[in-house]
């Protein structure tokens, strides 16, 4: 059974085609970037090949899938009939989230969320539709990023508003970034050789995630009803009190378009940074050349992360391990230090000779820290891969 996993951004495209019968091997791989731009970028990598790289003209999305069948039918299948379905990392929809096949049913309830993903759900909708209009014998899966986190509780997920608001409108708690801590969970697991562990889960990237899980399961996360919340992002602001929207519009006299802006594109990274960069590495150099907004930006971003570690040991009462993902949570030997100094009172103490120069796949814990502390390159696209599969296995045992 081969599988196409495709995540689709507002000017980007990225796959990679699985043959699960063997290994789970990589048949190929590649991406598209500047979609819609004057010039786009294509790069194609057929099995353990080297990458092709091309510049080419994408108006749309359309356009690059195309593009990528083709290179898919050079390289890797002699017929897209041989593709058994392509699967979506997608984000949000309201009323539906797990594994879902991506009818208009499944498209109309992600419109619903547009507004609450508008960098991630408008964009899939469209490169849906154009795959189906290419592929149209071909099914198409999507595996929401909410789905890990079904297992909280109602403590975890409900928020203090009016219970008729989230029983109308599902206004609660969602969580994101499901596939890496889901992976990261089974990664973990399979490291320590049991099921019946308490992990905090730290997703780090441009947009970052924490997830509380406990026996494999999602019991809290950091995000929220949008990916707006939790701990602060590259540019995003994560939470801050709503209480300062009402203040920019009373009192300042800004826009709710303006505002939003504000929260979505010059907050984060860079808004703390004073406008360095939305990039860690750039606030790394600036702050180690004596730049105290930059260095004010880490240290917060430390402290939340955390904060939160403790806060979820509590909630799960008790913890066996922390597991460090995503680029920032791979590359950032100063972030894991920072995060990790301090929670000897947990059991968790950090080797910082490892941890310098520590690479994906190594645990960084310290000789007698009871807590052991991983690095995990995650793998999103194969647990997509794998329940698109099982989803299609259960519909042919169906019929």
């Amino acid at each position: 059974m081969k599988i196409l996993i495709c995540n689709v951004g507002s000017t980007s495209l990225k796959y990679q085609l699985f043959d699960m019968d063997n290994g789970e091997r990589v048949l190929a791989s590649g991406k598209a970037e500047r979609v819609g731009g004057a010039v786009s970028s294509f790069s194609h990598k057929a099995g353990k090949g080297p990458a092709r790289p091309e510049e080419l003209c994408f108006p749309t999305h359309r356009e690059a899938i195309e593009h990528m069948l083709l290179r898919l039918k050079e390289t890797a299948v002699s017929s897209l009939e041989e593709i058994s379905c392509v699967g979506f990392k997608v984000v949000h929809a309201q009323s539906v989230t797990g594994v879902q096949y991506l009818d208009e049913r499944v498209l109309a309830a992600m419109a619903a969320f547009n507004s609450i993903a508008p960098a991630h759900n408008p964009p899939y909708i469209a490169a849906i539709r154009q795959f189906r209009a290419l592929l149209p014998e071909t099914p198409l899966i999507g595996s929401f990023e909410t789905g890990f986190h079904a297992s909280m509780p109602p403590e975890a997920y409900l928020y203090s508003i009016p219970i008729e608001l989230t029983k109308k409108y599902g206004i609660r708690r969602y969580g994101f970034h499901g596939a890496s801590h889901e992976y990261v969970s089974g990664y973990v697991s399979r490291a320590m050789g049991r099921k019946d562990l308490k992990l905090v889960s730290c997703h780090l990237g441009g947009s970052g995630s924490l997830c509380a899980v406990k026996n494999g399961k999602s019991v809290d996360t950091t995000l929220g009803f949008s990916l707006q919340s939790g701990i602060m992002h590259n540019n995003r602001c994560g939470d801050i009190d709503p209480y300062i929207t009402f203040y920019l519009t009373e009192e300042l006299g800004m826009t709710l378009p303006q505002i939003r802006e504000i929260y979505e594109k010059k907050s984060g990274f860079f808004g703390m940074s004073g406008g360095v960069s939305n990039d860690l590495r750039d606030i790394e150099e600036a702050a180690a050349a004596g730049d105290g907004d930059a260095k004010n930006a880490i240290g917060s971003y430390c402290y939340q992360i955390k904060k939160l570690i403790g806060a979820y040991a509590a909630a799960m009462e008790g913890l066996d391990a922390v597991a460090f993902a995503g680029g920032i949570g791979e590359n950032s030997a100063g972030v894991r230090r920072r995060v990790c100094e301090g929670l000897d009172f947990l059991g968790l103490k950090l080797d910082r000779e490892k941890n310098e120069t520590a690479k994906i796949g190594d645990e960084i814990g310290a000789a007698g820290s009871r807590v052991r502390v991983f690095i995990v390159g995650t793998n999103e696209e194969i647990v997509v891969a794998r329940k698109a599969r099982e989803l299609l296995e259960q519909t042919e045992k169906i019929r």
